[in-house]
């Protein structure tokens, strides 16, 4: 791949643990975080906007739910697809494409009376969903390029994922401050200006503009080809069923202790975990094999969940959904650090967005599962958030041979090695 010549900071002294104050002094960082966690916000703003605008409607809760779950399915799905258009022609045609249509489905939605026009709302939530721009693979396509320092990188990771985490807590609280204060059709408006504006922030940075993928025959199959990447995926997906079920689960202890606050408190907890998670992982350099620590984390995800089984009072049930969610930016830094090692550098943005995709695929059963579950009984939601880390520990552990070879460079045999290192 080739990039045009960037600016790097000195080399960091040997021995010097890597700080985010480093990482976030080397030119370009900066913007394009800012971008990427803009132009992210619409996936955290819209399933909540879509419920009030259609409620404020008149339409039924089912009407929302349904718009809302279309949004976020297609959403997860359309990222593998986008993915691939980054591998082979860059950012700027994958994003702008993207931010264009998914902007233009947002703002038509807002004009719309989704109660009188349900099947044309669908449409638009789907396609606004389909359409999301593939910010966090093309963010992670450009680390390498962007920052040297291994252990620096890794920071540059773990600030990453803490960011989507910050997404997902700003994101639900803006919709509900701009329905109060403005109305429901700004803020689907507002939805749609901020993916767009955050996507023009990130391809406004240089490296973005200028990485350009070298020319190479890719299987149709692309990256999912890998054994790796497919244990991997599996194993988010896991990973994402626990987190769709403990949203139904702060639902049901809600209604349980007759503790409304509950139903936010315990979300927010639990991304808290994660944000303390991230950042204290991304500090160091930990021992131990990327398959080896990414069976640890998902132990621990695993392990951390199984409080919420007691249906402990509201204050412990708040306190203990911090604990999985301390093991949860680590696993998804340490599973995209594995990439390098699992795909060619040539597909490391599709194979990223499978990652996303399969996380997200996941949390919409868990929720679809935990939802079968009796409404008032937090405890049965729980035991299908520890099953979906169980069986992505599982996984893991079954496939830990595969997450340890070493991926053909763009010009390798169409096979993808599976001997280990």
């Amino acid at each position: 791949m080739t990039t045009s010549p960037l600016m790097h900071p000195p080399a960091r002294p040997a021995g010097r643990t890597a700080r985010y104050r480093d990482v976030l002094t080397i030119r370009h960082v900066p913007r394009l975080l800012a971008g990427a966690v803009i132009g992210h916000l619409p996936v955290a703003m819209a399933p909540l906007a879509i419920l009030i605008a259609v409620r404020e409607d008149g339409g039924t809760l089912r009407l929302a739910g349904a718009l809302a779950a279309a949004y976020g399915l297609t959403a997860a799905i359309g990222q593998p697809l986008w993915g691939r258009l980054l591998d082979r022609h860059g950012h700027l045609l994958a994003l702008g494409l993207t931010a264009i249509a998914s902007t233009a489905a947002f703002l038509a939605l807002a004009t719309l009376h989704p109660a009188a026009h349900p099947l044309p709302a669908a449409l638009l939530a789907s396609a606004a969903g389909l359409c999301t721009p593939p910010l966090e693979a093309a963010l992670r396509v450009l680390w390498a390029h962007v920052v040297d320092d291994a252990d620096e990188r890794r920071a540059a990771l773990a600030l990453d994922a803490c960011a989507q985490e910050v997404v997902f807590i700003a994101g639900p609280l803006l919709v509900l401050a701009l329905d109060t204060l403005t109305g429901t059709a700004l803020v689907l408006t507002a939805t749609a200006v901020s993916g767009l504006a955050g996507t023009v922030l990130f391809l406004s940075a240089q490296p973005a503009r200028t990485w350009q993928p070298a020319p190479t025959r890719a299987h149709w199959l692309g990256p999912i080809r890998s054994a790796g990447l497919r244990a991997l995926a599996a194993a988010l997906f896991g990973a994402g069923i626990t987190l769709g079920a403990l949203n139904v689960v702060a639902l049901a202890a809600a209604e349980r202790h007759h503790a409304d606050y509950l139903a936010t408190l315990i979300p927010a907890a639990l991304a808290v975990g994660s944000l303390t998670g991230g950042l204290l992982y991304g500090r160091r350099r930990w021992p131990g094999s990327p398959a080896r620590q990414l069976l640890l984390l998902a132990g621990g995800l695993f392990l951390g969940g199984l409080p919420m089984l007691a249906d402990p009072a509201p204050a412990a049930a708040v306190a203990a959904a911090v604990l999985p969610g301390l093991f949860l930016a680590p696993l998804l830094v340490t599973g995209f650090h594995a990439l390098d090692d699992l795909v060619p550098p040539n597909s490391l943005a599709e194979a990223s967005a499978w990652l996303i995709a399969c996380l997200g695929l996941g949390q919409a059963a868990g929720t679809a599962l935990a939802g079968l579950a009796p409404a008032t009984s937090p405890a049965a939601a729980a035991a299908v958030a520890v099953s979906g880390a169980a069986g992505g520990c599982l996984l893991l552990w079954l496939a830990r041979r595969r997450l340890t070879v070493r991926a053909p460079t763009a010009g390798a045999s169409p096979a993808l090695q599976t001997a280990p290192r």
